[in-house]
């Protein structure tokens, strides 16, 4: 006996529902011609993920069930097809004009034009970006199906992160868990599932498919890299990250049990660490910029390392045509990064104009002489010149339609070393989870890379090794305002990341005075951050759905 498994990972769009219908129509056709029985797509497949409140409106539901008997129609005829769908689902009794009373996150089996079988998942996770608790009610039945001889256990997701509802599929009677997804990547994600999908194979002594989800959706990005494993928790096979693959590979039944035909599936070594993290950003800004319908993007190039890496990202990720920048000088910008941001824009073929932005400086000055008069230069001149610079940003996007690309880092989200209505102005932040050092380190790797065949090193050489600075009074540096980088992104990792205490980081070496400083500028600086443009969820807390502390407290550590 030999089954042949299709796993469709594929890009969805959230609440285009006859849109997702098609594509996975369209993948299980060709699934199907390619001697596929079994097709497996993503958790909730149907509506993409995560639709969040949509799920709470009556005729959303009902559209996803519109699209679920979509597909069972179209493939009606392909006779012996099974094709898993991921959707919601409501109380069918309710009218569709009424709220539901109860929704679950579910699964169904499509065979021959109806719905053979129905799973309800039962972990439903509420932590980091998760709140399925807010939408959904879990089940409580294993869900297992035959298909050519084979029975399978369906799970979806978080299930196999417990070991009961593995368990309680194998005493249903499976001989394979079915395991679709849709969980966000973030830095060290992909070993950390791969590790844990083993440790449920081995527990009950099954193979397990796992049917990923690949894509952005506004914070999120995920990563595909779908996969098989021998009973044993051995990798059988596994998709390519951060696209979508149409993955087919062979199920034998052998004397020692169900086995995957390794030879048949696009086995892949995995990537660095680096590369994930540059195509889960590139993946970000293409899919954020696609699905909102962005005829392209715009923003302000420096001279700087933050503004340099997000200019490579947006052109690895849309082209250099749609990519547009702009350099404004105020009368601190070096000329070394006119220099640099003009090297850089022509290295990548982008357009790049240059605005000046003393003008408007001098006016601003001039017009509030009067309530300034006797008191010193200070950071209120300093915010005018990023305010300036966001205000021409936004006026070029309201003009010609594209959007504001800002450049702030990690480290500058979680101290305010960023301006309200200035640099922070902007509809999309791609490096907003990416701390400084590490924006270093992908600067070098981009270097040294070429992923996407632009042709030679995209950021010069000067833009990366020279002491960052805003360039809004005479010789500033960031340093002068802030720990070494090392430094402050250490103590961001470990007290907002990992929720460290003050004295840990202290016992571990670090300096009081830097730990209370760096500490006391993330909690008063949330104001900030509560106003900025969403951004790409790179690691495992992010400043956003995973970061949700009040901006007015007493509360001191």
């Amino acid at each position: 006996m030999t089954l042949q498994i299709c796993v469709v990972q594929l890009n969805f769009v959230v609440g285009d529902m006859p849109g997702n219908a098609r594509k996975i129509i369209d993948a299980a056709q060709t699934a199907y011609a390619q001697g596929a029985r079994l097709v497996l797509t993503p958790e909730l497949s149907i509506c993409g993920y995560a639709a969040e409140d949509l799920y709470l409106r009556p005729a959303f539901m009902a559209a996803c069930d519109d699209a679920v008997k979509q597909v069972a129609q179209a493939l009606a005829g392909l006779k012996g097809l099974c094709v898993v769908v991921g959707h919601p689902l409501g109380d069918h009794e309710r009218a569709r004009s009424v709220s539901i009373s109860r929704r679950f996150n579910a699964a169904s089996v499509l065979r021959e034009g109806e719905v053979l079988a129905t799973y309800r998942k039962r972990e439903l996770p509420n932590y980091q970006v998760f709140d399925e608790r807010r939408y959904f009610t879990p089940g409580d039945q294993p869900c297992v199906f035959e298909v050519e001889g084979v029975r399978v256990g369906l799970l979806i997701c978080e299930d196999a992160w417990f070991d009961a509802p593995a368990r309680t599929s194998r005493e249903a009677g499976a001989e394979l868990l079915a395991v679709i997804n849709a969980s966000p990547f973030h830095i060290g994600k992909s070993a950390e599932r791969l590790q844990r999908m083993a440790t449920c194979a081995r527990n009950v002594d099954l193979p397990l498919i796992y049917a990923h989800l690949v894509g952005g959706q506004d914070e999120v990005v995920f990563d595909g890299a779908s996969f098989a494993l021998q009973a044993n928790g051995v990798l059988a096979a596994q998709a390519p990250s951060f696209r979508e693959a149409l993955s087919t590979l062979q199920l034998q039944r052998q004397p020692q049990g169900l086995v995957f035909d390794a030879q048949t599936g696009a086995s892949l070594e995995a990537p660095s660490p680096q590369a994930e993290l540059w195509d889960a950003l590139v993946t970000g800004v293409r899919d954020y910029v696609g699905k909102n319908g962005f005829p392209g993007v715009l923003l302000g190039l420096s001279g700087g390392i933050d503004s340099a890496l997000v200019l490579a990202i947006a052109v690895d990720a849309l082209g250099a045509a749609k990519v547009r920048t702009v350099m404004m000088p105020s009368p601190y910008t070096a000329d070394i990064s006119w220099i640099d941001a003009r090297d850089m824009a022509q290295r990548l073929g982008v357009r790049y104009d240059e605005i000046s932005i003393v003008p408007e400086f001098e006016a601003f000055k001039a017009s509030l002489a009067g309530d300034f008069v006797g008191l010193a230069e200070d950071t209120t001149e300093e915010n005018i010149q990023a305010r300036i610079r966001g205000t021409l940003l936004m006026a070029l996007s309201n003009k010609f339609g594209s959007i504001v690309l800002t450049t702030g880092n990690k480290s500058e989200m979680a101290t305010g070393y960023c301006t309200l209505y200035g640099d922070m102005a902007g509809g999309f932040a791609v490096i907003k989870d990416v701390a400084k050092t590490v924006v270093f380190d992908l600067a070098r790797w981009r270097n040294a890379h070429d992923p996407y065949g632009t042709g030679e090193q995209p950021i010069p050489e000067r833009i990366i090794t020279r002491p960052p600075s805003a360039e809004l009074r005479p010789d500033q540096k960031d340093q002068d305002s802030l720990p070494p980088y090392e430094v402050l992104d250490a103590i961001i990792e470990r007290y907002m990341e990992n929720d460290e205490s003050i004295e840990t980081l202290v016992a571990d070496g670090f300096e009081r005075a830097d730990v209370e400083r760096v500490t006391r500028l993330i909690k008063i600086n949330e104001y900030k951050r509560r106003q900025s443009p969403v951004g790409i969820r790179v690691t495992h807390r992010s400043f956003g759905k995973d970061w949700r502390y009040p901006i007015t407290s007493r509360f001191r550590a």
